[in-house]
């Protein structure tokens, strides 16, 4: 029965993915343009294609090596289980980078043969479903194929993996006593590892990439030169383009992809766990139930996703991009609301739940889905609030911005700081609510209802990117000022999308976070007490760890921000560029941009894959665990100021460019001062922001998967 039900997924995957598949051939047969619109998309086309090969040239190695590691001491099949989440990830980024670099012009192409804001909006959302239906569906249908095939295993070979009473030996190629693991449980965790892995590079080169490129792209153009946004004469302003689809896009996918996977992975493990209570009457069918349930609920929510989105483009959309967008979240959480109710009740109206403390019965699962689904949307309507140009905080930024600089940044911290408290505070009545109700199961379950609809709200998140491109191949391709006003319209709902996008990600990465820790907390016996000097130090230290990282990425960031601003500004030099009568050397800057992006985007990656297997072997399973709370605690609020703050500067900068302050326009001293904002903004969402979600994530999985090798070495050590 259980592999029938996984084959009815398997089924919903592959017909999302033949959705798909059929807009990204309409988006593909659409008209492009202009001569010129032909040629300047061609080259951002050509630049995403050259970074995303390069940098996955690097990946290559790291994943490989691991994958070696995992065949020869962990287990045998975990090494293709980890290539195959690392393919998966690969996979979304690059058809999600391809889809968007033909959607861009057509936007642009389609506000200016219709002069309609709600077609041209149809064309961007139907060409940001390609990458969101896609990170929902290919990541689903990794882990239905590995369940398929490895399964989670028969019930009693579980229960003796649980009390040790299995085997003598590892399950690598290389046996190693010490080294036993639950091998199904090792391959979906390392399919885990595989998605964290290629995410984490992906967020931190193509932060690095897009935002050196955008910051020294502004500081030439906009506060060196006094040129209009997205002039074509300043070189960095193409490399800039491509940044936004191997960073918004391409690094967005694989984030959401892991987030999902790492989630749905947890509850795995937190099932499997339940029958550590085969006292309390757990029995083989509650046990298929619990691990079912989860599967179903995100198979049931990629339908409603693909439903919805197909709802709201084939309707004749108004001239309120907010509103359309809006619409398709709450179908979709609408539909995922009531599939889960059906699938609950369906899966557990005839099991015993008495001894298992599950509060409200049948239903208890169902009601943790949607306290997680409304959380969702419950933050996204937050970060709306504190980002968007419509409501009084970026407004207020804005009007600061008349007093200069100074007042522009001190109004946005402040604004940023206030935006954590709200977020926060929904994601933890929903822990401590979902927990009272269903126990670890029920937390667990609440992060898969967040994210059962993540197709949607990664369609959602992709048209800012594209709507941003399109409007900055509009200027650069002298497009009539009525279509540049047209896409302006929607790169500031854009922006306010990416923002809520970035919170979505981080409200999910604590509920998975939280599941993990607790997941790796339950393979210790006996289970450590909080007031351990080790987890103690742990927490320390964990939480210099993200002021640590977050410094190193924005460090590397300026730093190849500043190598971009010298070659732009040799370029500009030439009176010809500045003429407009040659064109500047486009490749010179994509070239320096990818080049600098790769060479700095290893460290990071390997602090996150290194400290908790270096730390836990030293000091033990406990200091991990205090390591991934102080970190986990830091960051969220770390992560939500950076994302919120750097979205209201951006709009503030736009509310004012749009004219909303009379007397202070663009090339004003207060354009000039919000430009500002927007620049140390930038690296705030764009690059520091969406990195945290993923380094806490993937730290956490890193010690859940390798347990058993952290914990063999530290007895080892010290034994010594």
């Amino acid at each position: 029965m259980s592999n029938t039900l996984l084959f009815i997924v398997l089924g919903i995957c592959i017909l999302a993915m033949l959705y798909v598949m059929y807009n990204y051939i309409k988006i593909k047969r659409m008209p492009e343009g202009t001569d010129r619109m032909v040629k300047m998309s061609g080259i951002i086309r050509e630049g995403a294609n050259v970074f995303i090969k390069k940098e996955f040239t690097t990946i290559a190695i790291v994943v490989a090596v691991l994958a070696v590691l995992f065949t020869l001491f962990i287990e045998k099949f975990s090494g293709l289980t980890y290539l195959f989440g690392a393919l998966m990830s690969s996979l979304v980024c690059i058809l999600g980078m391809k889809s968007a670099t033909y959607a861009n012009v057509r936007t642009a192409n389609q506000a200016k043969e219709t002069l309609s804001v709600g077609k041209t909006v149809k064309v961007a959302l139907e060409g940001g479903s390609i990458s969101g239906i896609s990170v929902q569906a290919l990541g689903l249908l990794g882990l239905v194929i590995i369940l398929i095939i490895s399964g989670i295993g028969p019930q009693e070979t579980i229960i003796a993996n649980l009390l040790g009473l299995e085997a003598y030996e590892g399950n690598g190629l290389i046996n190693i006593k010490a080294l036993l693991t639950n091998t199904s449980i090792m391959r979906i965790t390392t399919y885990s590892l595989g998605c964290s892995t290629v995410a984490m590079f992906n967020r931190v080169a193509g932060g690095n990439y897009t935002k050196a490129a955008d910051i020294s792209a502004d500081i030439l153009g906009k506060i060196r030169n006094d040129l209009p946004e997205d002039d074509s004469r300043v070189p960095n302003v193409i490399a800039d383009f491509i940044g936004d689809n191997v960073n918004d896009i391409a690094g967005n996918c694989s984030d959401l992809l892991e987030s999902f996977v790492a989630t749905l992975s947890a509850i795995i493990i937190v099932a499997v766990g339940f029958l550590g209570n085969i006292s309390l009457g757990m029995t083989k069918e509650l046990f298929q139930a619990t691990y079912l349930y989860p599967i179903l609920l995100v198979g049931g929510g990629l339908f409603g996703c693909v439903l919805s989105i197909i709802i709201v483009s084939i309707r004749k959309m108004s001239d309120n991009p907010s509103k359309e967008l809006n619409l398709a979240t709450y179908l979709s959480a609408g539909f995922i609301i009531i599939i889960s109710g059906v699938l609950a009740f369906v899966a557990f109206k005839n099991q015993d739940l008495s001894n298992f403390g599950w509060k409200l019965g049948w239903a208890t699962p169902w009601v943790c889905s949607v306290l997680g689904i409304i959380s969702g949307v419950a933050i996204g309507i937050i970060t709306e609030y504190y980002t968007s140009a419509s409501f009084r905080p970026t407004k207020e930024i804005a009007e600061y911005a008349i007093e200069g600089e100074a007042f522009v940044v001190t109004k946005g911290d402040a604004v940023g700081s206030k935006s954590c408290m709200l977020p926060i505070a929904v994601i933890g009545i929903s822990l401590v609510v979902s927990g009272m109700l269903c126990g670890l199961y029920g937390i667990a379950i609440a992060a898969v209802g967040m994210l059962s609809f993540v197709g949607t709200t990664v369609s959602i998140d992709a048209f800012g990117p594209i709507a941003d491109n399109a409007g900055g191949l509009a200027e650069s391709c002298h497009l009539d000022h009525s279509v540049r006003e047209i896409t302006d319209k929607l790169d500031s709902v854009g922006n306010t999308t990416a923002a809520i996008g970035k919170g979505f990600a981080i409200g999910a990465a604590a509920f998975a976070t939280v599941s993990l820790i607790c997941a790796f907390v339950s393979n210790i016996t006996p289970v450590p007490q909080i007031n351990s000097f080790l987890i103690i130090a742990g927490c320390i230290i964990g939480g210099a760890l993200i002021e640590f990282f977050s410094a190193i990425l924005t460090d590397n960031t300026i730093k190849s921000a500043k190598e971009l601003a010298v070659v732009g500004d040799r370029q500009l030099s030439d009176p010809e560029i500045m003429a407009g009568t040659k064109e500047p050397d486009y490749n010179e800057l994509v070239s320096l941009a990818t080049k600098a992006a790769l060479k700095r985007m290893l460290l990071p990656s390997i602090i996150a894959l290194a400290v908790p297997f270096v730390c836990g072997s030293l000091l033990g399973p406990e200091f991990v665990i205090g390591i991934l709370l102080g970190a986990t605690i830091v960051a969220i609020p770390r992560a939500i100021f950076m994302g919120n703050s750097g979205g209201a500067f951006d709009n503030a900068k736009k509310y004012i460019e749009s004219g909303a302050i009379e007397g202070h326009g663009k090339g004003s001293a207060a354009h000039k001062a919000a430009v500002t904002g927007d620049t140390i903004g930038d690296t705030r969402k764009d690059v520091v922001g969406v990195a945290l979600d993923i380094f806490i994530k993937m730290m956490s999985t890193v010690a859940t998967t390798l347990f058993v090798v952290i914990n063999a070495i530290y007895l080892f050590i010290s034994n010594l």
